[in-house]
This record gives structure tokens, sequence and C-alpha cells, in this order.
């Protein structure tokens, strides 16, 4: 597995003044690489990492994932790649209020079409909970769990449907130190165990400090 960015721009243009959001960034991440992508806020990293994930389209430049052009498919065909290639673990969990931990989980499988076998779809989201340390908690609703037990359960979504690569915005951006330093473990942990690729988005020196790579963003430029 293979995604690369070429010459991705990305210009947000207001009426009176056009705002030059990603200027000219060029990027090859490989299966197993943990990035992490760090810098002030306003920067572009988020930006960044929607454009890779296939979420936001570029003003110009190319996405491939796979030598497929993710830009260049129909917008069908691109959220087809999004639900089977791509996780997704954001800073706000984005849970359903009204479903279990569980349940949370098995979302992204039954969107993939994976309902046909709902017992083997719980049973992987049950192993996937178990592997991120919240099995216990399965029949638990969101307002049940802290923050960090909602972000392994965002994280045990994120894997369900065996993505490739995993983005990661601001991971352990709404959490304790304790339990920020235990998400990343728990990110590094399943890097080594499963073989995907992280990019992390992040103002934790500890992910940066253990990521593979670190790439470094000012205004909309890399400053490696």
């Amino acid at each position: 597995m293979m995604l690369e960015a070429k010459d991705l721009h990305k210009i947000y243009k207001h009426a009176a003044n056009p705002l030059a959001v990603l200027k000219g960034i060029d990027l090859k991440i490989h299966e197993g690489d943990v990035w992490a992508i760090v810098g002030p806020s306003g920067a572009g990293k988020s930006t960044l990492l929607h454009i890779l994930g296939g979420l936001d389209k570029p003003t110009s430049g190319q996405v491939t994932l796979d030598g497929e052009d993710l830009y260049a498919l129909n917008d069908g065909r691109r959220a087809k790649i999004r639900n089977t290639k791509i996780g997704f673990i954001f800073q706000f969990y984005h849970l359903l209020p009204e479903f279990t931990a569980l349940e949370n989980v098995m979302v992204p499988g039954l969107v993939k079409g994976d309902s046909q076998n709902d017992e083997a779809l719980r049973a992987k989201a049950l192993d996937l909970l178990d592997q991120v340390g919240l099995v216990q908690r399965a029949m638990h609703k969101p307002n049940q769990l802290s923050g960090g037990e909602q972000q392994r359960v965002a994280i045990a979504r994120a894997l369900i449907n065996q993505p490739k690569i995993i983005f990661c915005d601001e991971p352990t951006g709404n959490l304790d130190s304790e339990s920020g330093q235990a998400i990343v473990k728990l990110l590094m942990e399943l890097n080594a165990k499963n073989k995907q690729t992280f990019v992390i988005v992040t103002h934790n020196d500890a992910i940066a400090k253990i990521a593979k790579r670190t790439i470094r963003m000012r205004d909309g430029r890399l400053v490696e």
C-alpha cells in the first residue's frame, strides 16, 4: 500500500480574499508507516489530512491510494474506498448516543454491507473492543463512558473494516494526560500488531517523538 500526494493546493475562494490553505504539498506514505503531522494552528494540518483521506477535494493536485487517483473517481467509488481502505479517528468521538459501544463499532461494517452476517460482524466488533481494552463495556452507551473510553470505542470503530490506513485528527486532544498517553500507546501497539499505517495530526509531543516520521507544517507548506 502506498499513499502519494503530488502538488496539493487548497484555496478557499471567499468573495473578497481567497485563502490559500495548502501550497504545493508532496509526500509518499508507505505501508506500516506512522506519521505525525505537527505545526501551529492554521498551518493546514487538518485540511491536508481530510484531503489525503478523501473527505475534501483539493483545488489542484493529485492523491493516489494503491494507484487509484482518489479525485478522478466519482463520489460513489471514492466513498467506497473510504469505507473499505481508510479509517478515521477524530478529536471528537462522533459516537451515536443511542447506540451501545458494540453497536457503534459495528456501524461501518453495516454501511459496508456486512449485515448479511450479523453474528460475524458482532464477533469482530467484540474482538476489537477486546483489543482496545474495553470489551467489558461493550453494552454501555457513550454517556456511560469516560472520554478515554469513548475514544477507544472510536478507535475500534475505525478498525472494523480492516482499513489499510488510519487518519487521526488530534486523537488525544480532548483527553487528560494519562488517558492521552494510554491512547498513544494503544495506537502504536495496533500499528505493530496489524501493520496498518497511521497518519496523525497532533500537538502531542509524545506522538511526535515515537512516530516513525514527523513532518512540520507552516503556512500551508511542509517545513521539515
